[in-house]
């Protein structure tokens, strides 16, 4: 008697087929399987390249500008006007962030669009001109300042004017 054929013979034929010659393209190098090499590439397609490391010399220089102080000739520019943007209170961020807030909401002409306890940042709008006023932590006491969206010292007339008088009604420095 002779055995009946079986539907499968073909298809694993195939099967086996099929897996050696995806077997011989990856090991004989085939375009789509093997990685470009990233130097040869145009500049614009490259990945980004790690940074070499800092030498000794420049991590000292850095590491001896950070406890140094910050006088008015070495921030360049500004000089008083800067100084008008900010000042120091004692207590606490969180403390000075709620004291503050509610001298803000007191402030005729001023209306607050948005509060970032987080941050610790007032987005105000005072006299037509629009910043924030930022407490941040310095030291065992708080700094406010008047900044502008991309954390520059807010330029104008209305941000001098109300560190003013937020800095008389708090008792800044």
């Amino acid at each position: 008697m002779s055995r009946p054929r079986s539907a499968s013979r073909p298809a694993l034929r195939t099967a086996v087929l099929l897996v050696l010659a995806v077997a011989v393209a990856g090991t004989s190098g085939c375009g789509w399987l093997r990685k470009k090499d990233p130097y040869a590439m145009d500049e614009a397609e490259r990945p980004l390249e790690v940074p070499p490391p800092l030498d000794a010399r420049q991590v000292a220089q850095a590491e001896a500008g950070v406890g140094s102080s910050i006088t008015r000739s070495s921030m360049g520019g500004g000089g008083a006007a800067n100084n008008a943007r900010g000042f120091s209170v004692d207590g606490g961020r969180d403390a000075v962030y709620a004291r503050l807030g509610e001298l803000l909401e007191q402030t005729s002409g001023l209306t607050i669009a948005s509060r970032a306890q987080l941050l610790g940042a007032y987005d105000v709008d005072y006299r037509g001109s629009k910043f924030l006023v930022r407490v941040s932590e310095s030291g065992g006491s708080a700094y406010v300042s008047a900044v502008d969206p991309r954390g520059q010292a807010a330029q104008g007339e209305a941000p001098a004017a109300l560190i003013a008088s937020l800095k008389e009604a708090m008792g800044g420095r």
